[in-house]
């Protein structure tokens, strides 16, 4: 039921705050994510074991609404490496929790992949004190989002993944809309309603949808967990595409901390069989580069010249393995 409220006008005689948000009401009553569970109504009085029983069939039913999106995905990711191996960056654009997701993945890819900061960008509405306050009214304002895209200096090479659960958070759909029209980047919405307003206004849109959340609205919950998937998807595949992995292994790995050290050796060893002097000689050679050393070891070339034949090789191992001189 409207509140007398939602109806009032302004004095002026235009509509006033309350129209508008009745019109918001009316319009997140239709989303998928924001339905109310009324066979949920009472899960407070449940045992907590059940409770997490819920919540974990919940979570059950995620990885396949997201299989069900693998061809916008795998189209989405193609796309991505291809403006990627030009120079473009990935630059995620969310509010809320969607916009922490993309902060999150982005954040992850210079330690995994030895991607320089700036390859992979996470914005969020509010800017990085939104990652813990909430910035108030930041999500309604798609200027916003342009204007963070264009102290990126955006180019046609990027590609700007806009996230929101609801598919209508205006940051979102600002960001996707303003890379189109400013330069042609490539744009990606992902959003967990069907028909949403993001996917419309993006190039490839990718609509998983997981149905009501446990709590009512809580987007942070499967709607969230399948964002967090999709994104592992769009960044992991796409540096694959871009030669950052050999096989399964992590040949781009920074080693940052002694975990990182010890995983390097680790992934030199799984790549190669070769023995512990024979790793560290490599790794030496090689500034701790765990690429180039299974390169000096696998194609039995130099330190330098497996830098150089990575670089002629765009970074892909199996490419300049191909084009070393090896011997038996």
């Amino acid at each position: 039921m409207t509140s007398t409220t939602d109806a009032t006008p302004a004095p002026n005689g235009n509509s006033g705050p309350g129209d508008s948000y009745g019109e918001l009401r009316a319009q997140l009553a239709t989303l998928t994510t924001e339905a109310f569970r009324p066979e949920l109504s009472e899960i407070d009085r449940l045992p907590t074991e059940e409770i997490a029983r819920i919540m974990n069939g919940e979570d059950a039913t995620v990885p396949a609404a997201v299989a069900e999106q693998l061809p916008a995905i795998a189209a989405a990711i193609d796309g991505t490496a291809e403006r990627m191996a030009r120079g473009g960056r990935l630059i995620y654009a969310g509010a809320g929790t969607a916009g922490r997701l993309g902060v999150l993945d982005a954040s992850e890819c210079p330690p995994t992949f030895n991607t320089d900061p700036s390859e992979v960008v996470g914005l969020i509405a509010g800017g990085p004190s939104a990652m813990v306050t909430a910035v108030e009214g930041a999500e309604d304002s798609k200027e916003l989002a342009a204007d963070d895209l264009d102290a990126l200096g955006l180019t046609a090479d990027d590609v700007v993944v806009g996230i929101s659960a609801s598919g209508r958070t205006p940051y979102a759909i600002g960001a996707v809309e303003h890379a189109r029209e400013r330069c042609g980047a490539l744009t990606i919405g992902l959003s967990c309603n069907a028909g949403s307003a993001l996917a419309a206004a993006a190039e490839h849109g990718i609509e998983v949808v997981v149905g009501p959340e446990l709590l009512t609205g809580s987007t942070r919950l499967k709607a969230g967990t399948a964002q967090k998937l999709v994104l592992n998807m769009l960044s992991t595949i796409t540096m694959i595409r871009l030669g950052k992995t050999y096989g399964n292994l992590m040949v781009d790995v920074r080693a940052s901390n002694e975990k990182l050290r010890a995983r390097s050796r680790r992934i030199v060893a799984l790549a190669t069989g070769a023995g512990d002097d024979e790793i560290e000689a490599a790794l030496a050679a090689t500034d701790g580069e765990v690429k180039n050393a299974i390169l000096t070891i696998l194609g039995r070339v130099e330190g330098p010249r497996a830098a150089e034949l990575l670089a002629a090789s765009d970074g892909h191992l199996r490419a300049a393995l191909d084009a070393a001189p090896r011997t038996t």
